[in-house]
């Protein structure tokens, strides 16, 4: 969890304090009130736990100030506009988390993304997202709604054929070779890779070789909208950083992993590599 959302959580906790206070409300008493145990009021309160919209709600009805209901929660907007948890995010299933992003793309000319260990998303092929979203609904225990959130991957994915906009995507080599999904699956993923590493005209594709020097070690992957927007990803949570110093740390980052990177044949070469490892007994 980030420090400033931490920072965030303890003075919204502190605001729910001063409603039971202002109320004349003992932790217990309001707990009786919401139908909660004491200990959540407790949480609550002193920024230990994140609370719900629906939480807030019940707290605004509780202090007797239903009134306040939307101040807290636009609080809670501005604690999450930084750091949003997958947990929350995830509530309603992949689906809506995909279409949040695609609205993201809709508007952003040039994209840049970085990814390790695995393709990116607007790049993917249906089964390969398949196993992804597979994997991360086991992980998360979220809503197993992996058909509809394939959908609207593959959906977005016809932002990549749009004139106007333009790509820049820099994997890691291990992205082409690591199993996330079974050995055939990954095959037609490198196929595709193929046929579009140097046929797309809004696309460039760079691939980061194993052998490659590093100026700083990879880390998470993140998508860059036009350096207004940074989204990277965490395995508790996505960071939504529209702040000019952040953004101006992850471009950096970018450019020091693309510096790395190898682009058109050299690209196509790696790929065709990983390809035919993938055919040997």
């Amino acid at each position: 969890m980030t420090t400033d959302f931490q920072q965030g959580r303890v003075v919204l906790g502190a605001r729910l304090r001063e409603l039971r206070t202002e109320a004349g409300l003992t932790v217990r008493d309001l707990a009786a009130r919401c139908g909660w145990v004491p200990s959540k009021v407790s949480k609550l309160e002193n920024g230990r736990q994140t609370a719900t919209s629906a939480d807030l709600d019940t707290w605004a009805r509780g202090t007797g100030r239903p009134d306040a209901a939307d101040e807290l929660k636009g609080r809670l907007r501005g604690l999450e506009s930084g750091s949003r948890s997958w947990r929350r995010q995830l509530a309603a299933g992949h689906r809506p988390v995909q279409e949040n992003l695609t609205v993201e793309y809709e508007r952003s000319t040039v994209l840049r993304a970085w990814e390790a260990a695995m393709v990116v998303g607007v790049l993917q092929t249906a089964e390969y997202a398949r196993h992804i979203f597979s994997g991360y609904s086991e992980l998360h225990r979220s809503v197993r709604d992996v058909d509809e959130a394939v959908r609207a991957r593959m959906r977005r994915q016809d932002t990549l054929y749009e004139r106007g906009r333009r790509y820049h995507v820099v994997m890691g080599e291990a992205a082409l070779r690591t199993l996330v999904c079974p050995p055939e699956v990954l095959a037609a993923q490198l196929d595709r890779l193929s046929g579009i590493a140097t046929g797309l005209d809004t696309l460039a594709l760079g691939i980061v070789p194993f052998g490659a020097r590093l100026k700083i070690p990879p880390a998470n992957g993140f998508w860059i909208y036009d350096e207004r927007l940074v989204i990277a990803e965490d395995w508790h949570a996505e960071l939504w950083l529209d702040d000019a110093e952040s953004i101006g740390l992850y471009l950096r980052v970018w450019e020091t992993l693309n510096d790395s990177a190898v682009y058109g044949r050299q690209a196509e070469r790696l790929i065709t590599q990983a390809r035919a490892a993938l055919s040997r007994p």
